[in-house]
């Protein structure tokens, strides 16, 4: 294996961006990325590089405290997402602007910022986190979340043709059911048995699963790797 795709070479010098890093799947990225050798940003509601991703000229704001601050981004990772819920009866304009504002609009708005210096460097990662459930729908009130995150994996199929030829990979993981201090709000013991019935391996996901997937697809190991969806989800879905 030749030291340029090796997974296990550290990534002295790259900087890497996790949005929603507070979180227990973004805290968990930061920490794989760490690991393999990242300086890694998070850009969350609250910290260092806090931002309204719902809002354009907070989310442009903090790309330009970003690059000011450490001169490049190679690793970008969009973690962060709204959970604004409502079935198609109930939906509103608000709602649903708001939950494609976090999820998709920032996604592109820090694309646009990051993706330059990636280019000018000839590489780059840009790994979107998205959802199995746009393959298996779980609830008619999730439709806001589902809908922003097929636009994702639409977005990012886009960009990686787009900026592939500047030696930037696009990618997605799709995390299934994880077990998290947020999805336990909303989800019983039960729930997630009956989850795990349906996966192939039959044991609860944790957030470093999914995170174990970005680390890989940010190393030179993932260098082939664009354009495609990685299911993060015990084998529930196959496409």
């Amino acid at each position: 294996m030749s030291p340029r795709s090796d997974p296990r070479r550290p990534a002295e010098g790259r900087v890497a961006v996790v949005t929603g890093g507070a979180g227990a799947i973004g805290e968990a990225i930061v920490v794989a990325l760490q690991g393999t050798g990242h300086q890694t940003v998070v850009i969350d509601k609250t910290g260092t590089f806090a931002a309204d991703l719902g809002s354009e000229s907070s989310t442009r704001d903090v790309a330009v405290a970003v690059l000011k601050k450490f001169g490049r981004v190679d690793v970008f990772v969009q973690c962060a997402a709204a959970f604004d819920q409502a079935p198609i009866s109930e939906l509103d304009a608000a709602t649903l602007r708001h939950v494609f504002a976090v999820n998709v609009e920032s996604a592109l708005w820090l694309t646009q910022a990051f993706s330059p210096g990636m280019a000018e460097r000839g590489f780059g990662r840009i790994i979107f986190v998205t959802s199995d459930t746009v393959w298996e729908p779980p609830l008619p009130s999730m439709l806001p979340y589902i809908a922003s995150k097929g636009a994702l994996i639409g977005a990012m199929r886009a960009l990686a043709v787009t900026l592939g030829p500047s030696g930037i990979a696009v990618t997605s993981v799709a995390p299934g059911l994880t077990d998290t201090p947020g999805s336990r709000t909303v989800n019983s013991d039960s729930d997630f048995d009956a989850i795990v019935r349906r996966q192939s391996l039959t044991r609860r996901l944790v957030p470093e699963d999914s995170a174990a997937v970005v680390a890989f697809l940010a190393s030179d190991g993932g260098a082939a790797m664009t354009g495609q969806v990685l299911c993060a989800d015990a084998g529930k879905i196959f496409r």
